[in-house]
C-alpha cells in the first residue's frame, strides 16, 4: 500500500462490493411481507439501488444469453443450486473482485489477479462437488423408491401416477428428479426420453435400468412389479459391492488428500511466519517461472491421484 488514500478507497470499494452481494442478488427479506402480497393490485416503486442492481442482473442475464455462460440453468440444477445464471455470475463476479483486492492489499497485484482469476475455477469445482453429493444421495435413496414404485404398482396405479407418488413421498434429490419426470411428461415430452434424462444427467446406471425396465413393458407388457422386484435385488447387490470398493479404496483417497492439502498448509504457514520468505515467488521472474511449473505440476498430479483412486463399477 503507498499511501493511506489507496488504502481507503480499497476498503470502500470492499464495502460496496459486500452490499452489492448482499442486497442485489441474496435479496433479503427479515421477515417481511413483501409489498406485492400486502397490495397485490400496487405496483410498489423500486428503489433507486433496487433499480441499478436489477439493472446490474439483466445486463448480466443479457451478456450471457439462453446458454446462461458457464454456470447455465443445468449445471446450477444438478448442485441443486436454486438461483439463475445471471443472479449467480453476479455472485461470482463480486466474489472474484473480493479475492483479487484483498490478494491485493495484503500481499501485491501479481497475487490480487491470481485469486480473482481462479476464483471462477474454485466456484466451478466446489459446484462439481455439490452435484456428485447430490447423485450420490439419488443412488442412496434409489432402493426406497423402487419399493415405493412396486408399492404403488400392485396398488393398481399406472406408472406415471407411481412416480408422482413416490415423488411426493422421497426425499430431495429423488422428489425433485421424480417430479420433473412428471411434469414433462404432461407437458409432451416422452416419458422414455425423460427417464433417460433423468438416468443421464444424476449419471446413474442403476435408474437406467429401471427407465428400461419400463420402456420394455410399455411395449411388450408384462407384470413390471415383479420386473422392478429383480432389478431391486440386482441393485442392493451392486451397493453392496460399492460399499465394500469404497471401503478398501478410502485409504489410498485420504492419502491423495493429504498429499494435496500438504504444500498448501505449508505455504500458508510459511507466508505467516516469515511472509519475506514467500515473496521471492512473487517478486523475481525466477520465482514466478517456478510457481508457476509448481502450479502446473500441482494439477497433473491432483488429476492424475484422482483417477488412480477413483474405481469405475
Amino acid at each position: 500500500m503507498e499511501s493511506p488514500a489507496i488504502f481507503v478507497a480499497a476498503i470502500v470499494l470492499c464495502f460496496g462490493a459486500i452490499l452489492l452481494l448482499f442486497f442485489v442478488v441474496l435479496k433479503p427479506r427479515f421477515g417481511v411481507v413483501p409489498a406485492e402480497r400486502r397490495r397485490p393490485n400496487a405496483n410498489p416503486e423500486q428503489s433507486s439501488f433496487s433499480r441499478v442492481s436489477q439493472s446490474i442482473v439483466d445486463g448480466m442475464g443479457s451478456a450471457l444469453g439462453k446458454s446462461g455462460g458457464p454456470y447455465n440453468r443445468e449445471v446450477l440444477y444438478n448442485a441443486g443450486v436454486k438461483m439463475t445464471p445471471a443472479d449467480f455470475t453476479v455472485v461470482v463476479t463480486v466474489a472474484a473482485f473480493l479475492a483479487g483486492l484483498v490478494g491485493t492489499l495484503f500481499s501485491n497485484p501479481v497475487v490480487g489477479i491470481l485469486l480473482g482469476a481462479g476464483t471462477p475455477f474454485l466456484v466451478r469445482l466446489a459446484l462439481g462437488l455439490r452435484t456428485d453429493k447430490r447423485r450420490g444421495k439419488f443412488e442412496a435413496q434409489l432402493i426406497d423408491t423402487i419399493q415405493m414404485l412396486i408399492g404403488g404398482l400392485r396398488a393398481g396405479h399406472s406408472v406415471m401416477r407411481s412416480i408422482e407418488a413416490a415423488g411426493l413421498e422421497s426425499e430431495a434429490p429423488t422428489s425433485e428428479e421424480l417430479r420433473r419426470i412428471v411434469n414433462e411428461t404432461r407437458i409432451g415430452k416422452d416419458a422414455r426420453l425423460a427417464l433417460e434424462e433423468t438416468a443421464d444427467r444424476m449419471d446413474s446406471e442403476d435408474f437406467r435400468w429401471i427407465a428400461q425396465a419400463i420402456q420394455i413393458n410399455r411395449e411388450v407388457g408384462g407384470d413390471l412389479a415383479e420386473v422392478l422386484e429383480q432389478v431391486a435385488g440386482t441393485i442392493r447387490e451392486r451397493s453392496e459391492i460399492k460399499g465394500q470398493v469404497r471401503s478398501l479404496s478410502a485409504e489410498g483417497k485420504m492419502s491423495a488428500i493429504i498429499l494435496m492439502a500438504m504444500p498448501v498448509a505449508v505455504a500458508i504457514m510459511l507466508t505467516v511466519i516469515n511472509p519475506a520468505y514467500m515473496h521471492v515467488f512473487v517478486e523475481g521472474p525466477v520465482g514466478m517461472a517456478m510457481m508457476i511449473a509448481s502450479l502446473v505440476m500441482f494439477i497433473i498430479g491432483g488429476f492424475w491421484m484422482s483417477r488412480t483412486v477413483k474405481i469405475k463399477f
